[in-house]
């Protein structure tokens, strides 16, 4: 069965799955899949506080080895629809490109993901020498709860295993095929509350100004630097985001100052030592403080190996170049599913996702169809 991943990739688009909306973009994988042979199995989760998700795990064969494709299908709001030049749901091809929300970010790499497969099957005239895995998720531009780590945990409930992982995010930076995800770094969240005594700005010797005591702990927080980095990742970064007193008077000391913080960390740390390093810091201005945290995810690291040597090589045989091995970029669900096997992210170029007419080449679009249809060659025939 050969599948034209343009048209495929047009009716994905068409299906207006911003999240937690399933949009119909999963009904038409699992029609699709299945007329390709895979066993598909819906997965909905629910959680107190978080809107319902549904999923979609799918699997061609019984044996081992399980390589598996993993992606979404929701999709970040379109924004100011007055700025898109089409339709952010039409899925016009104006030109050479394929313009619609969703067309990067990740229907694209999940359309020739499915088209790759078929020509795959349709060469070796049926299953491979094992299976071949989808795990598309509904979550992942949201919380990410009811999504792969539910997934992942309904697998192992069955004793099912996965071998390899590739996921299908929007690696590629200047042109495509120049960068493979073999990690991510971590992401840690920070919002930091001091409380002072409120009073006239005339008469300071009567009041405590926690202004004054929060400027000294970002300094302390933004002044040293976490590390230079390691062999696989950049230095780790502290990014502060807000600093909010919200004091409308010129005359007046305010009682509470705020500022929330991110850090992204490489594998030198844990969520659980970033936070040490940053108490730390805020320890030495000897005042009291409200610290929250929250980690997002840890960082990890796939060291390079057959895995990304397999990936590797199918770019640098459709492109003639070999791509560089990076961890730079944001967060992904490679962060979870890294705890299930080892795993790698390659996908489109990253430079319109998310925005106004976020868009894809067509021939990148077919590029990428044959990169993977290569990574499923040398995965089964080796």
């Amino acid at each position: 069965m050969s599948l034209d991943v343009i048209e495929f990739c047009r009716d994905l688009v068409r299906c207006p799955s911003v999240t937690p909306d399933e949009g119909g973009a999963l009904d038409l994988l699992q029609r699709t899949l299945e007329g390709l042979g895979f066993n598909c199995q819906r997965l909905p989760f629910e959680e107190p506080g978080y809107p319902p998700v549904d999923n979609l795990y799918a699997r061609l064969g019984t044996k081992a080895p399980v390589f598996c494709y993993a992606g979404h299908t929701d999709v970040v709001p379109v924004g100011d629809r007055a700025a898109w030049s089409v339709d952010p749901f039409a899925a016009e091809v104006v030109g050479e490109n394929l313009i619609g929300r969703g067309t990067v970010d990740m229907k694209g790499s999940i359309a020739a993901f499915v088209a790759a497969t078929a020509d795959y099957l349709d060469q070796q005239g049926g299953v491979p020498k094992g299976s071949i895995a989808f795990l598309i998720t509904g979550d992942e531009e949201a919380e990410a709860v009811n999504g792969t780590v539910k997934m992942l945990s309904w697998l192992a409930e069955r004793g099912e295993q996965l071998d390899h992982c590739l996921v299908g995010e929007p690696t590629s930076d200047q042109k495509l095929g120049d960068m493979v995800k073999i990690g991510r770094r971590g992401s840690l969240n920070g919002k930091l509350v001091v409380r002072g005594i409120q009073g006239h700005t005339a008469y300071p010797q009567l009041a405590d100004n926690p202004a004054h005591h929060l400027v000294a702990m970002l300094a302390n927080l933004t002044t040293d630097a976490l590390d230079d980095g390691s062999a696989h990742f950049p230095p780790s970064s502290l990014q502060v985001t807000t600093i909010d007193i919200g004091n409308p008077a010129t005359n007046v000391i305010p009682a509470v100052a705020r500022a929330g913080f991110n850090v992204r960390f490489n594998d030198l740390y844990s969520g659980i030592t970033v936070e040490q390093w940053i108490r730390e810091r805020l320890n030495r201005v000897g005042r009291p403080y409200e610290l929250e945290i929250s980690v997002s995810g840890e960082s990890f690291l796939t060291p390079p190996g057959s895995l990304s040597t397999l990936v590797s090589n199918a770019v640098q045989a459709e492109l003639g170049a070999a791509p560089e091995l990076g961890t730079t970029g944001g967060t992904s669900d490679a962060r979870f599913i890294k705890d299930a096997c080892p795993v790698v992210e390659f996908g489109l170029r990253n430079a319109t996702a998310h925005k106004v007419d976020e868009q894809v080449p067509l021939a990148e679009l077919q590029a990428l169809t044959n990169i993977y249809r290569r990574i499923l060659e040398g995965y089964f025939t080796s």
